[in-house]
C-alpha cells in the first residue's frame, strides 16, 4: 500500500505536522498513534482545557504530545504582524489577532513562519475554511499558478489517482494542463509511473462540445511539452482503463487501456467519479491531497474516521519530505 511505503520513508525524521482540530477524538487518536509509531511529530491545536477534556474522556495519553493554544502562544504579536504583511493591507493588526483565534489561521501561520512543516485540518472545518488561509498566507509554490487536489484510490494491490475532485470547478485548458502536471508529479513522488488520461464523454473526437474541446486542447498542449511521462486524450473512461476498448478506440496509444492517473473536466464529474469508485467499486479514497501550495497543507472530510486522519497525516508529512 502506498501510504505504508510513505510511512517507512518518513519514520524517525521528525516531520512536524499541526492538527487544527486537536480537540476532536478522531484527530487525537490518530495523533497518538503517529507519535507512538514514530512516524512524525504531531502538534494538537486548541485550548488546553478542551484538548485535555477530550483526552480524558477517550482515554488518550497525550503527555508526550505538544498542545498549542492561540490564546497562550508567546509569539502571537509577531505572528499577527507577519499576517498583516502577508495580506498586504487587507486587514489591520486587530483583525489579524481576531483571525488567529481560529486554529485554521493560527495553524497556517505556524507553517508559514516555520514553527511546523505542514498542516492537516478539516475534521470540523469546511474545505474552504482550510484552503482559504493557505491561499492567503502560504500561497502557491514558485512556478505554480493554482492549487488543485487529487485522490489516491486504493483497493488491494490496485491504486489510481483522480484529480481534480475537490477544488477547481470548471478549469480551462491552461488550468487543466497545470492540474495534469501536478497530478503526475504527485503520482511519481508516491512511487507510481504516471500514465495520464484526460477524460471526457468523447474519445479522440468521437463527439463534440465544450468539454471535449477543452480536454482535447489540454492534451495537445501537454504533448508539446518535454514530459517524462505518458499522457493522452481526450478519452472516455472505458477507453482509459480497458485494453479491449482501447484497441478499438485508440490503437497505439501509450495511455489508453492502462491509465492510472485520471484528469476530470470539471469538479462535478471528478467529485461524482471518485465517490462512485469508493461507494460502488470498493476503493478506499484517500484525500483530497492538495497540490501546488508552497507548503504541505491538506484537508480532511468532515465525515473522516481516525484511520483516514492517520493516513492523510502520513501523506502530508511525506509531501514535506519529498518536496511536493
Amino acid at each position: 500500500m502506498i501510504v505504508d511505503e510513505l510511512a517507512k520513508k518518513i519514520k524517525g525524521k521528525g516531520v512536524k505536522i499541526v492538527f487544527t482540530e486537536g480537540w476532536d477524538p478522531r484527530v487525537m487518536g490518530a495523533a497518538v498513534r503517529l507519535q507512538n509509531d514514530g512516524i512524525l511529530t504531531p502538534v494538537l491545536l486548541g485550548e488546553h482545557e478542551e484538548v485535555n477534556s477530550c483526552a480524558k474522556e477517550n482515554g488518550f495519553d497525550i503527555s508526550n504530545i505538544e498542545v498549542l493554544a492561540p490564546s497562550e502562544f508567546k509569539d502571537i504579536d509577531e505572528m499577527a504582524t507577519r499576517m498583516v504583511a502577508l495580506r498586504k493591507g487587507r486587514l489591520d493588526l486587530e483583525a489579524a489577532k481576531q483571525a488567529l483565534t481560529s486554529t485554521n489561521y493560527f495553524g497556517t501561520m505556524l507553517v508559514e513562519m516555520g514553527y511546523a512543516d505542514g498542516l492537516l485540518g478539516g475534521a470540523t472545518y469546511s474545505t474552504a475554511d482550510t484552503v482559504r488561509p493557505a491561499l492567503q498566507l502560504v500561497k502557491t509554490a514558485p512556478g505554480q499558478s493554482l492549487v488543485s487536489s487529487i485522490f489516491l484510490m486504493e483497493k488491494g494491490e490496485q491504486h489510481f489517482f483522480m484529480g481534480d475532485c475537490a477544488i477547481n470547478r470548471d478549469p480551462n485548458p491552461d488550468e487543466l494542463v497545470e492540474i495534469a502536471l501536478q497530478s503526475a508529479a504527485t503520482a511519481k513522488a508516491f512511487g507510481t509511473e504516471p500514465k495520464v488520461a484526460l477524460l471526457s464523454y468523447s474519445s479522440f473526437g468521437s463527439a463534440t462540445g465544450h468539454c471535449v474541446a477543452k480536454m482535447s486542447e489540454a492534451a495537445i498542449r501537454l504533448k508539446r511539452m518535454p514530459l517524462d511521462f505518458d499522457v493522452d486524450g481526450e478519452m472516455q473512461f472505458d477507453c482509459a482503463v480497458s485494453p479491449e476498448v482501447a484497441k478499438l478506440k485508440s490503437p497505439g496509444s501509450k495511455v489508453a487501456g492502462q491509465a492510472n492517473t485520471f484528469i476530470f473536466p470539471n469538479l462535478s464529474s471528478g467529485n461524482i467519479g471518485y465517490k462512485i469508485a469508493a461507494r460502488l467499486g470498493g476503493y478506499e479514497a484517500i484525500g483530497p491531497v492538495l497540490q501546488g501550495l508552497n507548503a504541505p497543507i491538506n484537508d480532511l472530510s468532515r465525515g473522516c474516521n481516525e484511520e483516514e486522519v492517520y493516513k492523510m497525516a502520513v501523506i502530508t508529512a511525506a509531501q514535506k519530505d519529498l518536496g511536493i
